[in-house]
């Protein structure tokens, strides 16, 4: 056993001395891109080959190379990947004198433009939210006309599920503007940063669009108060690059910025202190939450019968707008096609009702969001 390791070892020696000895001469490469979903799949424009051709060498000095085997950017772009055309000669080593092409690749594009068909009457209640976007609405119309009073930072406020996301691309819709979406547990990179470099990019492209809207939910996950800084890891470069971009250090004109939350005060002040304007949105009253029923319950594949709306209005204070259709509507009527009944019965927004609030362990809806 031990002659056949020792023969394997002085194999693999004898390759890796031949690889040695083969520098490649010429290295064509095109871009691949990202190995998982980014933020925006921006990939590196290459402006000067001189420049990058050099940064290349050097970054991949010593790498063997074979044709149609990836090769990834680990500083500028972290995980970037540029397939190898071919190689000449065939699996030889990248060196400092190593020629390299960059080819186009037509299968990567630019980020498309996305706008949104949800509209306010899609939203129930929230009168004051509804009032105050008004003032964005005028200032994506007219981006020149506010100046430096321009409302460029929004904080969305509120119980999950209330309609914040709703409202971002009902705004946009209503404007006519562009909106980027974008988790915030998305903006945390791997590698040191990557995370700012992320911001940056969506910034530049929100810059390209203007008019229109960043909206970055979950806010919390990067910005939490620093007494919670345990729990959330050090995203402070993260943090920094979000200031310096709500700042207006580098003027974006026509470019808002929307954070929703579901805690507020959680949020570090160094970054709810950058917002001009807060917004709250509140869970549905018993009237709304009617008017939510029975808006959702037309779009039902199945009729409805015996039922007593105001009854179930009044016995879900405490759901979202979200829960009622998600959880209450969606559950009553999926008991009932499962019976293989032809209609939807009050029995079965009972029944729902009743798991909803025991799988809630204090039996009280209100509690979900405290």
């Amino acid at each position: 056993m031990r002659s056949v390791q020792k023969m394997n070892k002085k194999k693999n020696r004898e390759q890796y001395q031949d690889y040695r000895e083969s520098t490649a001469d010429v290295l064509i490469i095109e871009p691949a891109g990202y190995p998982l979903t980014s933020v925006l799949e921006e990939y590196p424009e290459i402006e000067n080959p001189e420049v990058f051709e050099c940064y290349a060498r050097e970054q991949w000095n010593g790498y063997i190379a074979c044709k149609d085997d990836f090769l990834f950017d680990r500083r500028m772009y972290p995980d970037f990947a540029y397939r190898i055309v071919d190689v000449d000669p065939p699996e030889s080593i990248i060196g400092l004198e190593t020629t390299i092409i960059v080819t186009e690749n037509e299968c990567i594009q630019e980020p498309f433009e996305f706008k949104s068909s949800i509209t306010f009457e899609s939203v129930v209640g929230q009168n004051v939210a509804r009032q105050k976007c008004k003032l964005i609405e005028k200032y994506l119309e007219q981006p020149e006309f506010f100046g430096k009073w321009a409302p460029r930072n929004v904080l969305f406020f509120g119980p999950s599920g209330t309609g914040k996301t709703m409202f971002a691309k009902a705004l946009a819709n209503k404007a006519d503007v562009p909106i980027l979406p974008v988790k915030a547990t998305q903006l945390i990179g791997e590698y040191v940063g990557e995370g700012a470099r992320q911001i940056h990019q969506l910034y530049e492209h929100a810059e390209e669009m203007a008019p229109c809207i960043i909206f970055i939910d979950e806010l919390d996950a990067i910005a939490l108060d620093r007494r919670y800084q345990e729990l959330r890891g050090d995203v402070a470069e993260i943090v920094n690059s979000l200031l310096t971009e709500m700042d207006g250090i580098i003027e974006r004109s026509g470019v808002c910025t929307i954070g929703a939350t579901n805690r507020a005060d959680t949020l570090d002040t160094a970054i709810r202190s950058r917002f001009e304007e807060e917004i709250e949105f509140v869970l549905p009253d018993e009237k709304e939450r009617l008017e939510i029923i029975k808006k959702n319950i037309d779009t039902f594949p199945l009729p409805v019968t015996d039922i007593d709306l105001s009854r179930i209005a009044k016995t879900t204070a405490g759901f979202s707008g979200r829960d009622i259709v998600e959880k209450l509507l969606k559950s009553a009527l999926h008991l009932a096609i499962m019976d293989d009944k032809e209609y939807v019965t009050q029995e079965y927004f009972e029944k729902a009702i009743s798991t909803i609030i025991k799988d809630n362990k204090s039996g009280s809806l209100n509690l979900i969001y405290t």
